[in-house]
């Protein structure tokens, strides 16, 4: 019996061609694509496939968020991690948020497909560097890597970045810090040059990857 996949991913070039080459995988059967994370929850409801092949950075609606409300509310499908994002925090953002697989985007076909019916059947995969770095992160108990997204950041920051990820301007964020509008500004401006984004709209991105913003 095949394995029904829907592939999500917002560039339609890559999207097409990971369509294409799934395709021609025996044994898997691609029922549908979607751009966002936004349309992923839609098209996987409608169709229902066995497995979700997963970008992480996507405008419209992000795949971490994407894969805890498929995971939520289709228990018996499985969400596979596709993406360009090696660092621990998006890791540990998608296994907290349900992911069965992390694979990076340089996997070559068969390890793709070794992974699609790995994670059909209920098993959990992952890249090899990954795979190296969880179980470090298990052996060695160093909860706090994930538990401290973004370590670059003061407190204050991670905090004003959660606030910033919720939707909050910078009178509110102000506001709610009880600190001046000018303060709530420049940490944001800080923010933003050490994540290296451009925009308001990147950093939210960045930080939903990561859980924040999302409780």
């Amino acid at each position: 019996m095949s394995v029904r996949v829907l592939v999500v991913d917002d560039h339609p070039l890559y999207r097409e061609g990971l369509v294409t080459a799934m395709g021609a995988m025996p044994g898997v059967d691609v029922v549908g694509e979607a751009g966002d994370g936004v349309a992923a929850v839609a098209e996987a409801e409608r169709l229902a496939p066995d497995v979700v092949v997963m970008d992480l950075h996507m405008p419209g609606g992000n795949g971490i968020d994407a894969t805890r409300r498929i995971v939520a509310e289709r228990p018996g499908t499985a969400v596979l991690v596709l993406t360009m994002l090696e660092g621990d925090d998006s890791v540990f953002a998608a296994m907290r948020a349900g992911a069965r697989g992390y694979l990076l985007k340089g996997a070559d076909r068969a390890e793709i497909a070794r992974a699609l019916s790995a994670v059909a059947h209920g098993e959990v995969v992952f890249s090899s560097g990954i795979a190296a770095r969880v179980l470090q992160f298990f052996s060695t108990g160093s909860g706090h890597r994930a538990a401290t997204p973004f370590p670059e950041l003061t407190d204050r920051e991670r905090e004003v970045l959660d606030l910033v990820a919720r939707g909050l301007t910078n009178s509110a964020i102000a506001a709610r810090l009880v600190i001046s509008e000018k303060t709530a500004r420049n940490h944001v401006s800080n923010v933003f040059g050490k994540l290296q984004v451009a925009d308001r709209a990147e950093a939210v991105a960045r930080a939903r990857d990561v859980g924040l913003g999302t409780e």
